[in-house]
């Protein structure tokens, strides 16, 4: 594909719960996004830095879309085409689609509710009167059979839940986040084939008010393809609903989570739908320069 007859590509930088993501304005569906350039992008030294990519799509302009939404009836005219920083691709980003939304509400190119696709499906949104976010998850989907994951922290060997949101995750319940050491490398999940392409890892501390029954917790999270961020929306919902279980809740309601980045709300629908609530912010907008795009952006 030429760069040469294409226009400067617009960028973003935004973050929800300091979960940062770089933001590529592609409405027509022109730029190829490689590893290699995702990977550059994200790079926070020597690219514009962060937790993954955002290209903001119209939905006419990708076969991708377009196939998502065959057998759908949606009004749904924009596309969350979410990259991990080393350029994987994840099904969704539940922090990434609030991001996804302000980019768009702030644009002019959205409404204050409505739907967007992405990869595990069409999801509602709204922005709030606080002026936060809510995003349709969807229901937990059964992953592959077998015996609970085993998370390693340290010496100790302590067992997991699995959830998928859809994104994988292991939900591990700690006595204190300090124990957990460095998430910079990836735990070690003993996962008897449940996550055959690896998994994201919720280390959670179970706050709850045992006299009101209001359900909170702290989280830390090492997300596949990146290392520990300050935030996950999946796994903030995947946090959530370990924490039903766990408390035997099985009715309509909340949970708080609060995550290094912030505060998210995890709510839950009668019929079993997640949604996240919580804040998104955009930082800065501006273009690639077309020389360092040239070096990075294709193989």
């Amino acid at each position: 594909m030429s760069t040469a007859r294409q226009p400067a590509i617009s960028v973003a930088k935004g973050h929800g719960t300091q979960n940062d993501f770089v933001i590529v304005d592609d409405p027509m569906g022109e730029w190829e996004l490689t590893d290699q350039a995702v990977q550059a992008l994200c790079d926070r030294r020597a690219g514009i830095g962060g937790d993954g990519i955002l290209r903001l799509v119209q939905v006419e302009h990708s076969p991708e879309a377009q196939q998502l939404t065959r057998d759908t009836d949606t009004d749904a005219q924009w596309f969350m085409d979410y990259r991990n920083a080393d350029g994987s691709i994840a099904s969704m980003c539940g922090n990434g689609a609030r991001v996804f939304v302000r980019a768009l509400h702030e644009q002019g190119r959205v409404s204050t509710s409505g739907h967007i696709v992405t990869r595990g499906g069409v999801r509602s949104f709204t922005v709030n009167d606080d002026d936060s976010i809510t995003v349709e998850l969807g229901e937990a989907v059964e992953g592959p059979a077998g015996d609970d994951p085993v998370v390693r922290v340290g010496a100790t060997d302590i067992a997991a839940t699995a959830w998928w949101l859809p994104n994988p995750h292991a939900v591990v319940f700690v006595d204190d986040l300090a124990q957990v050491g460095d998430l910079l490398t990836a735990p070690t999940v003993m996962a008897n084939g449940r996550f055959p392409n690896g998994q994201n890892v919720e280390f959670v501390v179970d706050d709850t008010d045992e006299s009101t029954g209001e359900l909170a917790v702290h989280m830390r999270v090492h997300e596949r393809g990146v290392g520990e961020t300050r935030s996950c929306g999946t796994g903030a919902a995947a946090a959530a609903l370990a924490t039903r279980h766990r408390h035997g809740v099985t009715n309509a309601g909340s949970v708080q989570v609060d995550v290094p980045g912030g505060r998210l709300t995890v709510l839950v629908d009668e019929a079993g739908v997640v949604s996240l609530q919580g804040p998104a912010e955009i930082v800065a907008r501006g273009t690639i320069d077309q020389n360092w795009w040239d070096s990075h952006g294709h193989r």
